[in-house]
C-alpha cells in the first residue's frame, strides 16, 4: 500500500540517516549529554498512516525524533513472510522527512545480530495468548530487538501502535520488569477509508480479497452493537464474530478471543470492559485487528 495525499513540509536540515548500531549509540550518548530528549518510534518500513500518526505523537513528546527502519528476522517463525515483507526504503525517507524525523536509523540484519548473537528476552505469561499461541517465536524477537533498540538509541519516550495490542502490553510488561527508564506510550489504531486496520500487509491483499479482509473491523463492530443489545456471554459473541469472518470466502480464524485487557486472559462474560482481538488469514496474508469492548453500564459510568 502508498500513502497518497502525503504533503511533505520543507526541512531546515535533512533528516539524518544512521546505519551502524555503534554510531546510533554514540549519537544517542551526545543527545543526552546536552541534555535533549529523545523519542524512538520503532518501524520494520513500509510505512502508512498509522506509522506516521505514531510519530506525530512521539513529535510532541522529545527534542529528538527517531524512527528505527528495520525488519527484525528473529520475531518471524519458519515459513512466515520475512523474505516477502514489503520493504520500499526511498518511500519511507520521504514520508518520515514529511513528519520532520530527527534521525533514521536503519541498521542491517548482521550488525544488529553479529555471529554468535544468543541472547534473547523472553516473557512468561503474555505471549502465551493470542498471536502467541500459533506464532511461538515471535515475542521473543519482538522482546529482544525492542530491548535492543533501547540500547542503542537510548529513548526517553518509544510510541508503539495499538494494533498490535499484545506487543504493546509484553513491551509494557517488560519495561516494568526489567526497570527500564522509559515511558511507553500507545497510538491508537488508524482505519483506511473503508474500516480496514491500516497495516503493511494490507499490500498483500487483491481487490478481490479486500471484502473478506473488512470482515475483521465489521465482527468487532457486531460484537460491541451486540453487547449493547444485552448479549454478554463470551462464548456467543465469539460464535457470531466468527460465523460472519468465515461467511467470507478465502478467510481462516486463526484466533477469536475475548479477554483481560490487562492479562490477556480469556473470560467468559463482558461485565467490564474487554479486549476482543482477532487474527485472520485471508488468502495467504495474516490480519489483526481488535477493539475494546465496553459493556453499557461501562460506558455511562
Amino acid at each position: 500500500m502508498i500513502v497518497t495525499g502525503v504533503i511533505f513540509p520543507v526541512r531546515e536540515a535533512p533528516i539524518d540517516i544512521i546505519a551502524l548500531k555503534s554510531d546510533m549509540q554514540a549519537r544517542a550518548n551526545s543527545l543526552r549529554h546536552q541534555g535533549k530528549t529523545i523519542a524512538l518510534v520503532p518501524t520494520m518500513g513500509y510505512l502508512h498512516e498509522g506509522h506516521l500518526s505514531l510519530m506525530r505523537l512521539a513529535r510532541d513528546m522529545a527534542d529528538i525524533l527517531v524512527v528505527s527502519l528495520f525488519v527484525n528476522p528473529t520475531q518471524f517463525g519458519p515459513g512466515e513472510d520475512l523474505a516477502a515483507y514489503p520493504r520500499n526504503f526511498d518511500h519511507d525517507r520521504e514520508l518520515c522527512m514529511g513528519e520532520g524525523v530527527d534521525i533514521l536509523f536503519h541498521p542491517e540484519a548482521g550488525n544488529i545480530y553479529e555471529p554468535g548473537f544468543q541472547t534473547f528476552i523472553s516473557l512468561e505469561k503474555l505471549p502465551v495468548y493470542l498471536c502467541g499461541a500459533s506464532r511461538p517465536v515471535h515475542f521473543r524477537g519482538v522482546a529482544t530487538i525492542v530491548t535492543k533498540l533501547f540500547n542503542i538509541v537510548k529513548p526517553h519516550v518509544a510510541v508503539f501502535g495499538q494494533k498490535d495490542y499484545q506487543q504493546l502490553m509484553v513491551i509494557r510488561r517488560m519495561v516494568q520488569d526489567m526497570d527500564m527508564d522509559i515511558r511507553i506510550v500507545g497510538g491508537p489504531i488508524v482505519r483506511e477509508a473503508d474500516g480496514l486496520a491500516m497495516s503493511s500487509r494490507n499490500a498483500y491483499l487483491n481487490s478481490s480479497q479486500r471484502p473478506a479482509a473488512l470482515s475483521l473491523s465489521r465482527s468487532l463492530q457486531q460484537a460491541q452493537a451486540l453487547l449493547e443489545s444485552g448479549q454478554t456471554d463470551v462464548a456467543a459473541l465469539i460464535a457470531s464474530a466468527s460465523h460472519l469472518i468465515l461467511s467470507f470466502p478465502e478467510t481462516a480464524i486463526d484466533y477469536v478471543a475475548i479477554c483481560d485487557p490487562d492479562t490477556l486472559e480469556n473470560i467468559k462474560a463482558v461485565t467490564l470492559p474487554a479486549l476482543m482481538a482477532l487474527a485472520v488469514r485471508v488468502g495467504k496474508t495474516r490480519l489483526i485487528d481488535n477493539t475494546m469492548l465496553v459493556p453499557p453500564q461501562s460506558a455511562t459510568s
